[in-house]
């Protein structure tokens, strides 16, 4: 199947590009704003789908809005029409077609053109009013509030929050791409498919500031945000979007002495945090014990001896692992513990623990075994 994408190199062109170039079993056509529209006929010839991305919505002048949104949606018409073949249009109109400015205007009667259109030959269309979309390669300083923040923040610029209460409604690049593509081999029973993306999220402007400046903040406090669903994975997935090449890595403290080395790597808001620790041969670390705190220890190289003490009852117990067979081993609350380097060399070990460290209460007491 050949699918034509106009608009190709703009924000939700380049984020369909690549979707797509990850299926089987489609050939891109790619027309963008520099091409002559002698290509677009050409193009137009080929294809079996049409997205139809491209639009101005920061024109020098008013007039480039009808030209750029209605008179090319028109011309993106008739240059189906006169193929013979029933070729569906995907459009992404945008949620301002229903305001009274001339860019909502221009989006309205591309809307209109595309009606008429499916009327008139009995081919399908497909319209997207999009809210405020956000993601990935989406320009910064134009007319995206997310981009602009979270440039602006990972190069240590200054943001404005002019209207802190201000709710932002936004829908996910990912999520609307998706969106997209199902409907590539999609069957309709109407002529004319207005749809919306779904989930809408909803954040005020001072709330999205926060949550960015937090992301930011990370790289210092170790402390990651909740980033695993919902609109904080994908504001964290934009924010590292735009983070400089030189910011790609960023040091972290390493704490060594006679025994080894010890490295907090990351704490999270409510599910403790992850450190590892290495130990020279013949050495013991641990040595204490906890009453709720627990821990999980993976081997990564070397062999160790783990030990436990049961601190009321004194009952013992020890065991071995090596790296060469991961395995987990966890400490017990009540039972103070410490593990040996009993190889020849450096001893490797991840360690994750179900609260982050609190120097003010710590729950470790120190147990020789």
């Amino acid at each position: 199947m050949k699918v034509l994408i106009t608009g190709a190199a703009g924000f939700l062109g380049e984020n369909l590009r690549v979707f797509l170039s990850e299926q089987s079993g489609i050939d891109i056509l790619l027309y963008t704003k520099k091409e002559k529209i002698e290509l677009l006929a050409s193009l137009v010839e080929q294809a079996d789908f049409i997205f139809h991305l491209a639009g101005v919505n920061r024109p020098k002048t008013d007039e480039e809005f009808k030209v750029g949104n209605t008179n090319l949606t028109k011309k993106v018409c008739e240059l189906v029409e006169s193929t013979g073949r029933a070729i569906p249009i995907l459009y992404t109109s945008s949620i301002q077609a229903e305001s009274d400015t001339e860019y909502g205007k221009s989006k309205l009667a591309a809307e209109h053109e595309l009606e008429v259109y499916a009327k008139r030959t009995g081919n399908t269309v497909q319209i997207y009013r999009l809210q405020n979309v956000f993601g990935k390669w989406c320009k910064p300083n134009y007319n995206s509030v997310v981009a602009t923040f979270c440039h602006n923040i990972a190069h240590k610029l200054p943001i404005s929050v002019n209207d802190p209460e201000k709710v932002l409604k936004l829908v996910y690049v990912d999520d609307v791409i998706i969106s997209f593509a199902n409907l590539i081999t999609a069957k309709s029973d109407s002529e004319v498919t207005y749809h919306e993306i779904a989930p809408l999220y909803e954040i005020k402007l001072a709330d999205l500031a926060d949550q960015l400046y937090a992301f930011e903040a990370s790289r210092n406090n170790l402390r990651t945000e909740r980033v695993g669903t919902g609109l904080v994975r994908a504001l964290y997935s934009t924010y590292l979007s735009y983070i400089p090449q030189a910011d790609f890595s960023y040091p972290i403290k390493q704490y060594s002495d006679e025994r080894g080395t010890f490295v907090e790597m990351l704490k999270t808001i409510d599910s403790g945090q992850f450190s590892y620790f290495t130990a020279h041969p013949g050495i013991t670390r641990g040595g204490h014990y906890h009453h709720t705190k627990t821990e999980k220890f993976l081997v990564i190289k070397g062999q160790a001896r783990f030990k436990f003490c049961n601190v009321m009852s004194g009952e013992r117990y020890e065991y071995s692992v090596s790296g060469q067979e991961p395995e987990i081993v966890e400490s017990i609350p009540g039972w103070a513990h410490d593990v040996t380097n009993i190889g020849d060399g450096e001893l490797f070990v991840l360690l994750w623990a179900n609260e982050a460290f609190d120097i003010e209460a710590p729950d470790t007491y120190m147990k020789d075994l």
